[in-house]
């Protein structure tokens, strides 16, 4: 692994373990046995490095998204395999990781809404279309509007305030605010389908 690339890795487990803010370029440093004089040869600042790993995160995000709408049979499937992509991300993260990067570090902010609001949401629209045409999906849901009702779930999910960290968990959270969109949107058939994907027999 080169450097550069070291370094962003040893500076990414730091952020989501510890969150953005309380973790210094020392810090960094000493995790990685570095010096800071070998970190500010590939990057000016903090803010550049959480800035570098939002670009990589993303970019990795979509990559990961279109590989999983490939080998998915369905769109619940799909779903299902973007949460446990997710999960793995979501177990190890620190809440105030969003609020961090909201609060001291706005470019690297609005990569991550551009994406959201761009990208994801696209994909969403998309999704619910493709579930309509399988009919999983109840034909008189409007995809432009639940899209956008998905966007700001999530991002509610995250939200510390709305779900304070010491009394919720941000992957709990996420799960059940799935299972509620998932279950309004569904038609009968697709119901099944979220059952069987959750391994979960209900009387219908």
């Amino acid at each position: 692994m080169e450097v550069k690339e070291r370094i962003l890795k040893g500076a990414e487990e730091l952020f989501f373990r510890y969150g953005i803010r309380s973790i210094t370029m020392d810090d960094i440093a000493k995790h990685l046995s570095v010096s800071k004089k070998t970190i500010y040869q590939f990057y000016a600042d903090k803010d550049e490095i959480v800035r570098t790993m939002m670009k990589e995160k993303l970019k990795q995000d979509e990559k990961n998204f279109c590989q999983i709408s490939k080998i998915s049979e369905n769109v619940i499937e799909e779903v299902f395999n973007i949460m446990k992509q997710m999960q793995k991300t979501i177990g190890q993260l620190n809440p105030n990781i969003f609020y961090d990067m909201q609060k001291y570090h706005p470019d690297s902010w609005k990569l991550f809404k551009e994406f959201k609001e761009n990208y994801i949401l696209g994909m969403v629209e998309d999704t619910l279309v493709r579930g309509k045409k399988q009919g999983l999906i109840r034909p008189e849901v409007s995809h432009k509007i639940l899209s956008k009702l998905r966007m700001e779930e999530i991002e509610m999910g995250f939200n510390p305030v709305v779900f304070p960290p010491d009394k919720f968990k941000i992957l709990d959270v996420q799960i059940a605010l799935l299972d509620h969109f998932l279950y309004g949107i569904c038609t009968l058939k697709g119901h099944k389908l979220v059952n069987k994907y959750k391994q979960v027999i209900e009387e219908e």
